[in-house]
């Protein structure tokens, strides 16, 4: 860092305009080289967060009407989403109670239901629970649903995804 002796008066205001300027030139000077239209959009996909992840039950939703809905999305929680379970007052009477409000925030589609809400979870069949409980923890934790496995026939290892296609699949 450099160093100035500044006198009261027009120097005073001359530090002032070149300190001004100075972070101006050292960023033109950093900048890389334009990129090209392409490339810039790929970076930015890799830059991108990732809040919503598609899934899909192994059971499925079935609502009033006896339509099942399968697929849906959820997004990242925030700490907000995992603090307000703490006051609702059904969580105080049953401390079980947590997942199916924590689950009803964060799940953003379920097949053609927008709002989804509490009592849709928990008229949901358990193992569809389960299921958006660990991809709760899965991209809450890890950020990804894929898991490394190993196969217990020839001990090969392979990644899958957990988000799933049809029962049965991965």
């Amino acid at each position: 860092m450099r160093r100035r002796t500044v006198t009261p008066g027009a120097g005073l205001e001359e530090v002032l305009d070149d300190l001004a300027a100075a972070p101006a030139a050292r960023e033109e000077a950093a900048a890389p080289a334009p990129a090209r239209p392409r490339e810039r959009e790929r970076e930015r996909e890799r830059d991108r967060l990732q809040t919503e992840f598609a899934f899909e039950l192994p059971r499925g939703y079935v609502d009033d009407e006896g339509q099942v809905h399968r697929s849906g999305t959820m997004r990242l929680a925030t700490a907000r989403d995992e603090l307000r379970p703490q006051i609702d007052l059904r969580v105080k009477e049953n401390p079980a109670y947590l997942s199916v409000v924590l689950l009803s925030q964060v799940i953003t589609r379920l097949g053609t239901v927008t709002d989804v809400h509490a009592g849709i979870v928990e008229r949901m069949y358990a193992t569809d629970v389960a299921f958006l409980q660990d991809f709760y923890r899965r991209i809450n934790s890890e950020g990804h649903t894929h898991a490394a496995v190993t196969c217990p026939l020839c001990h090969g290892s392979f990644e899958v995804d957990l988000s799933g296609g049809r029962l049965g699949e991965s």
